[in-house]
C-alpha cells in the first residue's frame, strides 16, 4: 500500500502541496487527477523520495522509499521517459539498472518482451520515439517485479495499440494484487482504466472515492428524449429541469429521472418514442468538480 499523510511541499512562497492525505491499496488502479499545477508530479515525487517533504510522510509498503533496501523491487516507477542515455541501448539500460539492484539478467530479457521491445533491444535509445521511449521506461518499472507501481502520464505518445495494450497492463498488475498509481490527462482512458481516483486541486485533496461514486457525485444526470412532439413536451419539463434540445425530435434532460419524464409526459398526452438515461463521461464529471481549481485557464472569446 501507498500511503500518504498530511504531505505538504513548499517552493518559497508557494504551497504546491497542501497537506495531502489518502491511501493507494492493492488489488485496484487508482488514477491520480487534477488541473495542470495541481500538485500531482510534486507528490509523486515525493512518494519517490526524489523531493523532500516540507512535512507530512509518505510511505510504500509502510517504509519512505529512501528507507527500501532494493527500492526496484519494492516499487517500479515512471516519471520521465527521457531519463535513459541516449547513447545507451534499451537493452544495457535494463541490465545496468538489473546489475544496481541485485536483479537477475533473465528479468532484462522478460520486460523487453513484456513491453514489446525484445526485437529493438540493441538499439541506441536517443532514436527511439517517444512511444517506445514510454515503453522502456515501464520496462524499467516492471523489472524488479515489484508490488507497488507508480506512473506519471505513461499514455503520452503511445498510439492506439499502446494505449489498449496499457490499459490491459495496468489492470493485469492490479488483478495480480499489486499497487497501480497512474496519472493521466486523457479522461476516456482513465475512466475505462481506473477503478479508484485520487482527484487533486491547488495542492489539496478534493475527492477520495471510487470511478462510479465519483461521476454520479459530481455531475447531474441526463435522459435523452425522443419524441415527435417536442417542442410540445418541452415546456411540460422546463420548470422542474434543463431541457435542450439535441434536434427538432430530441432533447436532453437534465435534473429529473426518466420516470419522472415519462409520468409527465403521460400526463401531458405526448407520445415518446425514446426515453435513455445517459451516462456522464468522467471528463464532464472532472470539470465541473475542478472548475474552480484551475490554475491556467485560456480565455474564451465570442464572436
Amino acid at each position: 500500500m501507498i500511503e500518504v499523510r498530511g504531505l505538504t511541499k513548499r517552493y518559497g512562497e508557494v504551497l504546491a502541496v497542501d497537506d495531502l492525505t489518502f491511501g493507494v491499496r492493492a488489488g485496484e488502479v487508482t488514477g491520480f487527477l487534477g488541473p495542470n499545477g495541481a500538485g500531482k508530479s510534486t507528490t509523486l515525487r515525493m512518494i519517490l523520495g526524489l523531493d523532500a517533504a516540507s512535512s507530512g510522510t509518505a510511505t510504500v509498503q509502510g517504509r519512505p522509499y529512501s528507507a527500501q533496501p532494493a527500492p526496484l523491487k519494492a516499487v517500479g516507477a515512471l516519471l520521465d521517459p527521457g531519463a535513459v542515455l541516449p547513447s545507451r541501448t534499451a537493452f544495457h539500460h535494463l541490465l545496468a539498472l538489473a546489475a544496481g539492484n541485485g536483479i537477475p539478467r533473465s528479468r532484462v530479457d522478460h520486460v523487453l518482451a513484456e513491453v514489446g521491445l525484445e526485437n529493438v533491444a540493441r538499439r541506441r535509445a536517443g532514436a527511439f520515439s517517444l512511444g517506445m521511449r514510454q515503453r522502456l521506461g515501464i520496462a524499467a518499472a516492471l523489472l524488479g517485479d515489484p508490488p507497488a507501481l507508480v506512473f506519471d502520464e505513461p499514455l503520452n505518445g503511445l498510439d492506439p495499440e499502446g494505449i489498449v495494450w496499457i490499459r490491459s497492463l495496468m489492470r493485469r498488475m492490479a488483478a495480480e494484487g499489486r499497487v497501480v498509481l497512474m496519472s493521466s490527462h486523457l479522461m476516456s482512458e482513465m475512466e475505462l482504466t481506473a477503478d479508484h481516483l485520487i482527484v487533486v486541486g491547488r495542492g489539496k485533496l478534493i475527492a477520495d472515492t471510487t470511478m462510479k461514486d465519483f461521476i454520479e457525485a459530481h455531475s447531474e444526470r441526463e435522459v435523452l428524449v425522443r419524441t415527435p412532439r417536442a417542442e410540445t413536451l418541452r415546456p411540460l419539463l422546463a420548470g422542474a429541469a434543463d431541457v435542450r434540445a439535441e434536434d427538432s425530435d430530441t432533447l436532453v434532460v437534465t435534473g429529473l429521472e426518466a420516470a419522472t419524464i415519462g409520468a409527465l409526459a403521460a400526463a401531458g398526452g405526448v407520445e415518446l418514442h425514446e426515453l435513455s438515461p445517459r451516462q456522464v463521461s468522467l471528463e464532464k464529471a472532472f470539470m465541473d468538480l475542478t472548475r474552480d481549481a484551475v490554475e491556467y485557464q485560456a480565455e474564451k472569446r465570442t464572436n
